[in-house]
């Protein structure tokens, strides 16, 4: 007689939370305390019960586990790069869970010298990231960072390359982010508020000095604003940056004299968004000024930053994203969007030429790869799609012809991207707007409703999701089911303003685009709603949070990772990292206006006494991006108030944060669990 697993009932302490004359009683509240016994206790039993209930599918997960480790390419290296004199490539070795750094000086022939090997680094820690590695202008130091907690917050130490030894200077509590002055000697750094996490302080630090002694440069006291530091392709300009979700600032210094006073490139005003680039003796900006709200390209004299001065470039067009540009000294490379597919535009400075790479598709991505030569002739850049693998390109402009620098390769033996047919399909969401959804399926299937589906989706902060290609996703498609994205407002598949209906007071339409999107695919006849699944993460997970409630009914199951489900608390909560900043794009709820609106959508208020699907929530215990009290809280709530027998599963990562597991297989092992609970639904075993 088999034994009924028992779920855990997390207690109830009432807590009363009250502004605007609105009362709101929140039950488990107590889970916000990580250093809590109990709080531990009782994430430890819901590991305990996902693990019970999905034990019949351990041998499975392994078969999954090993299935798309074995399509990995374990002695794997990057397309070296050259910079400053130095080829520089990342490697992988079998075996090993994390990247090794090295460079060659002046020929891809002359001896390699290791950087970092993540892999002894990482040794002793059951979580282990190397945020960012910073090479001095002399090739003869390296700044690095690390997080062992999976916090975000990195501590930075430097290497010398000569000796090997490590060197005494050690960083706590910044952002990994390193940039160095030409001097060699003096680097500059952005640290983080110590509750709130949020980047407000650049300093400067001389090597060999006490690190209790840096100067602080720059403080950026708006708690709506982050602030950043870099140095420009030409590397004569340091510039910090200071950004909201709606304004920019920037601040710029001569490289060489580290010391002196930055000066601010343009102050601050509301709603005005640039970005700077420099070369010879010129800034080239990026902007939506004048109303630009697709963005333009303009340039000025180095010595006159202001908005009066700047010319346009490129002007702003109606149906035209600019997402990013490269300088080289004979022509520009501008990353465009237009009706939601990526093109990249060559524009020579003699305004001979201008034309676009040729892409030939509806459900590819492509992107400006790494281009740190303003001499070059050759544009690098990255190009895949939902069927082909990622392929490292080498343009050449005089030439004009392409080079594969090299293709992912797919091992295994029966990948063959021929088997596999992507499409791109329109729904039409409940105001008539038409909804964009990317495709990708083994060719044969028959569209007769019979078919699993995974439905995905981000759709906040302008974040566009590519239809981009994925090894691990094969394990799903070779057993029939159909992978989806889509491309819902909130992100900038369709330009700046589809992003701008899908925030703030218009956030609805994210979530309607969704599930019209779904009803889509039923309706059509591509699945139905006994197997159609739905899957977001963070932003996505809110995303997923909502949907449930409004229409659970479309759904048999929904895997929801790290996801933002506690709106209205977590943002009336200024000591939560990343609350302040989010005002511009959810909205400010000590406004009644934005509260109102906010608790009419946050998943976690709006739980009711119904049937739900079956439900797979991951979170991490030190998430510093959503806390994980919020999927605990949120399980814990739909334990007490669903009336149906579906599985719901709590998984909380005791060591890891925003981004899960560390290591490149490690991670795979959270994927198989997931797709094991997906095809566990679907009876599929094998």
């Amino acid at each position: 007689m088999k034994t009924e697993i028992k779920f855990p009932i997390a207690k109830k302490i009432a807590k009363e939370l009250s502004i605007h004359n609105d009362k709101r009683i929140d039950n488990y509240y107590w889970l916000n305390d990580r250093e809590n016994p109990e709080v531990i206790d009782y994430l430890n039993a819901e590991n305990n019960y996902t693990k019970a209930v999905m034990q019949h599918t351990e041998a499975f997960q392994k078969t999954l586990f090993e299935e798309m480790k074995s399509r990995i390419k374990e002695d794997d290296t990057t397309v070296p790069y050259k910079f400053n004199g130095y080829w520089y490539i990342t490697r992988f070795e079998i075996g090993k869970d994390y990247p090794i750094y090295l460079r060659k000086k002046e020929t891809l022939n002359a001896p390699e010298e290791i950087l970092f090997d993540c892999n002894d680094m990482a040794k002793n820690y059951s979580y282990f990231n190397l945020g960012s590695i910073s090479i001095s202008a002399d090739n003869k130091l390296a700044a690095f960072s690390i997080d062992v907690v999976s916090r975000r917050q990195y501590t930075i130490q430097v290497k010398n390359l000569e000796t090997g030894e490590i060197l005494t200077d050690k960083i706590l509590n910044t952002t990994g982010s390193i940039t160095w002055a030409n001097d060699n000697k003096t680097l500059f750094y952005t640290v983080k508020d110590d509750v709130t996490l949020r980047s407000h302080k650049i300093f400067k630090h001389t090597l060999h000095t006490d690190t209790n002694n840096d100067v602080e440069v720059y403080h950026e006291k708006n708690e709506t604003f982050d602030t950043f530091i870099y140095k420009t392709k030409s590397k004569k300009y340091l510039v910090i940056g200071s950004s909201s979700k709606l304004s920019s600032e920037y601040r710029i210094l001569k490289a060489d004299t580290p010391n002196a006073k930055f000066k601010i490139f343009q102050k601050r005003k509301q709603n005005l968004e640039y970005s700077i680039d420099h070369y010879n003796d010129s800034f080239y900006i990026i902007s939506n000024i004048d109303k630009a709200i697709n963005f333009k390209v303009s340039i000025t004299h180095e010595l006159t930053t202001q908005t009066k001065y700047w010319k346009n470039l490129i002007p702003h067009r109606n149906n035209v994203l600019i997402e990013d540009i490269e300088i080289f000294k004979d022509y520009l490379v501008v990353n465009e969007r237009e009706n939601g597919l990526n093109k990249l535009r060559i524009m020579s400075w003699d305004k001979k030429e201008d034309y676009y790479l040729p892409f030939q598709s509806e459900t590819y991505t492509a992107y400006i790869g790494n281009n740190p030569d303003f001499e070059s002739n050759e544009l690098r850049y990255g190009f895949n799609s939902l069927t082909t693998p990622t392929s490292v390109i080498d343009y050449n402009f005089k030439t004009k012809q392409s080079k594969v620098k090299k293709e992912q390769e797919v091992l295994g033996g029966d990948f063959n991207k021929e088997n596999y047919e992507s499409v791109r399909i329109w729904a039409i969401a409940r105001d008539g707007t038409k909804i964009p959804i990317s495709l990708v399926y083994k060719k044969g299937i028959k569209l007769n409703g019979n078919n699993p589906l995974l439905q995905y989706a981000y759709g906040s902060y302008g974040h566009t999701i590519d239809p981009s290609f994925s090894t691990i996703r094969l394990s799903l498609l070779d057993r029939g089911f159909i992978f989806a994205i889509s491309h819902v407002r909130g992100g900038e598949y369709l330009g700046r303003n589809w992003y701008e209906n899908g925030k703030l007071l218009k956030k609805m339409n994210t979530f309607t685009d969704f599930i019209d999107c779904s009803k889509h695919l039923i309706e059509n006849q591509y699945t139905s709603n006994k197997q159609l699944y739905a899957y977001g993460g963070s932003a996505g997970g809110l995303l997923i949070g909502t949907v449930i409630n409004m229409n659970p009914e479309l759904y048999n199951g929904v895997i929801a990772t790290v996801p933002f489900v506690d709106v209205v608390t977590t943002m009336l909560d200024d000591t939560i990292p990343l609350t302040t900043g989010e005002y511009d794009e959810w909205g400010n709820p000590n406004n009644y206006k934005y509260y109102q609106y906010m608790k009419s959508y946050s998943p976690y208020d709006n739980i009711e006494s119904k049937q739900y699907p079956n439900m797979l929530v991951i979170t991490g215990l030190h998430d510093s991006q959503v806390q994980y009290w919020e999927p605990a809280k949120w399980v814990a709530k739909l334990r007490d108030l669903k009336t149906d027998t579906n599985k719901l599963l709590l998984l909380t990562n005791m060591d890891s944060g925003h981004g899960g597991a560390s290591g490149r297989f490690e991670k795979l092992k959270e994927v198989a669990l997931e797709y094991a609970f997906l095809l566990d639904l679907e009876g599929i075993h094998g």
